[in-house]
């Protein structure tokens, strides 16, 4: 069963979007791309409010 982890080498900011994209199996810098693109047309408050909360949540990968 596939997880998302935040990414520990595709990362910027905390590995959110880079483990996004390794889930989906798509380039994070596209999803990177369409983020700021979402925030820059709804507002920026609420998607960084988002992304706080996805790093809070989302666990980061337990090495093997």
């Amino acid at each position: 069963m596939k997880r998302l982890y935040k990414s520990d080498t595709n990362k910027i900011i905390s590995g959110v979007l880079g483990g996004t994209g390794e889930y989906f199996e798509v380039d994070p810098t596209l999803l990177r791309l369409a983020y700021v693109l979402i925030a820059i047309l709804t507002a920026f408050i609420p998607a960084i409010i988002g992304y706080i909360i996805a790093a809070i949540i989302v666990p980061k990968k337990i090495a093997q």
